[in-house]
């Protein structure tokens, strides 16, 4: 089996580096007589329909038999309140710097004890699509949050009768399976924005006072991602679809943005059909093998802001449980969705798989490009960085903006943030990603290009404009032109947004937005002595600023 959930008598030890005072915290909890064991989604989801919190919409679920839910299965909703997002600022993660793990540990004995006289239940789920990378999840949440329950078993892959044999085939991995713990009830003073406790090295974590799905998805990839990333993958929070042509290679395109900054748009867009094929793997969760360049999807739903879709389109079809949106009621008397963003900011949902009739679980073909999704209105449509160091970077120091999918505290959504590879899950050090993706851009061979979604000097850089961007990238057709004096760095000439370096106000944003990126660099090494950057970084910027003197 892929991880470990069992042990021989002799390895149940404190000496056991499988073993630690978290994860035995965390594990021993999912053994209590007030644990009811979950094993199907036909069960999973009449409990969340008969939950008083749930509401039960008249629209139908296609594709239930293949999903394994009742025939007769409609979308139902869950509503929370005051926090529809995710909370940065409750993470914690052992082993820190200035992490108290005593006193962590603590709460979370306190939190477990306080959870044991009311009634929870736990499932099982495989992360990871195809037997060279399949993690086993177990999820713990309390009575009342069946629909959270429900939603993590459609995200993620149920462990059904299939994924049992592939799972006792797949490739061992000396780590433990992933426990995740979750009370939603939980309430301590010293924790007013909730506690999301991670042990990462031991795969388990505790989401405290949060009930954002959101969490649990992301508690869950965290663990994923660094377990990945210890056995030789490079971890991706992106999307990845594949162009296939057949008189030349195929095109694998991989897209890195934080939620809103288009990467779902870009990674399912169709092209018009302008393209013999086109394969997506998945729009938000994949691993990138380091020695030959395949990918494997995560999982296999999608978790869509429901505001995307107009009410009656196809693509709403796919949808399954639904969270933090309006109810009405249609000329029929029916109750449907309303999918606008009108009762509260970033309405989400589960959408099937079956939303994507070329969806794949592993891309074998080698990574052609890597694209940075960035909001810095400085960049023009499009960069070509043709430096590894160059290009590793500027995907540290990718500067975006939060959405609405974050529950951001003490701070603008608008401000420009650095969020390094689009990452924020991140549990290892930065440095080592960085050295990851340096890796796929000198022996993967792979390009490099920061795409940007925003607004170029006051201009908004439309949909239409990005996709061109991409098919002319596909397609080969891109003729490149120097950007300016920087080196190794070259844009696509797009009528309506020229660049001019001579605009000395211009040129001034573009050293200004550089001089950031040094600024942010050279504060993260002060302020994470133990994981310093490597100097090659710091010294690519410098060279970059001073061509713009």
């Amino acid at each position: 089996m892929s991880t470990r959930e069992r042990f021989e008598t002799t390895e149940i030890n404190g000496r056991n580096r499988l073993f630690s005072t978290t994860k035995t915290i965390i594990e021993t909890a999912f053994y209590g007589n007030n644990v009811q064991a979950v094993t199907d989604l036909k069960m999973a989801y009449e409990l969340a329909k008969k939950s008083p919190k749930t509401i039960v919409t008249d629209q139908p679920i296609k594709h239930t038999s293949e999903l394994g839910l009742p025939k007769n299965a409609v979308m139902l909703v869950d509503n929370h309140g005051r926090v529809v997002g995710r909370t940065a600022a409750a993470r914690q993660i052992l082993g820190r710097p200035g992490v108290d793990n005593a006193e962590l540990e603590a709460v979370l004995r306190e939190a477990v004890y306080q959870g044991e006289a009311r009634q929870f239940y736990q499932a099982q789920a495989i992360v990871g699509l195809d037997e060279e990378f399949m993690l086993k999840a177990h999820l713990m949440v309390p009575q009342g949050y069946e629909l959270n329950l429900l939603s993590y078993l459609l995200n993620f892959q149920i462990l059904n009768a299939e994924y049992a044999k592939r799972y006792a085939t797949s490739k061992p991995y000396s780590e433990d399976d992933i426990y995740l713990y979750c009370d939603p009830e939980w309430h301590d003073p010293q924790y007013p924005d909730g506690l999301a406790l991670f042990d990462p090295e031991h795969n388990v974590a505790a989401i405290l006072g949060l009930r954002y799905f959101g969490e649990l998805k992301k508690a869950t990839l965290t663990l994923a991602w660094a377990t990945a990333h210890r056995n030789g993958y490079t971890a991706c929070h992106g999307g990845e679809k594949t162009f296939h042509f057949k008189d030349k290679q195929d095109k694998v395109f991989a897209f890195y943005g934080l939620s809103g900054s288009g990467k779902s748009t870009l990674t399912h867009a169709k092209h018009a059909g302008k393209f013999d094929d086109i394969t997506i793997l998945h729009d938000d969760a994949f691993i990138i093998d380091r020695k030959n360049g395949s990918s494997i999807a995560l999982e296999p739903a999608y978790f869509d802001k429901t505001s995307d879709y107009l009410p009656g389109s196809k693509e709403m079809e796919y949808f399954t449980t639904v969270m933090n949106v309006g109810v009405t009621q249609d000329m029929q008397g029916k109750k449907t969705l309303v999918t606008d963003d009108l009762r509260n900011g970033n309405g989400r949902t589960i959408k099937s798989r079956y939303s994507a009739k070329n969806r794949v679980d592993r891309e074998q073909a080698p990574l052609d490009s890597i694209f940075w999704i960035m909001k810095d209105d400085s960049l023009p449509p499009v960069v070509k960085l043709s430096d590894p160091v160059i290009a590793a970077t500027f995907g540290l120091t990718l500067a975006t903006k939060r959405s609405t999918a974050e529950n951001v505290i003490g701070e603008s959504r608008d401000k420009l943030v650095i969020e390094p590879f689009a990452n924020p899950f991140r549990v290892y050090p930065l440095t080592e990603d960085y050295h990851d993706f340096k890796e796929l851009f000198e022996k993967q061979q792979a390009n490099c290009y920061i795409i940007n979604t925003d607004s170029y000097n006051g201009k908004n850089i439309d949909k239409d404009t990005t996709l061109g961007i991409l098919e002319a990238i596909a397609n080969e057709t891109a003729e490149w032109t120097k950007f300016g004096a920087l080196p190794q760095m070259s844009y696509l000439s797009i009528p309506g947004y020229e660049v001019d370096l001579n605009d000395a106000t211009y040129a001034k944003k573009l050293r200004q937005r550089l001089q950031d990126r040094l600024i942010w660099v050279n504060n993260y090494t002060k302020t994470h002595p133990k994981e310093e950057l490597p100097v090659e970084i710091t010294t690519k910027l410098e060279e970059l600023i001073t061509k713009l003197n």
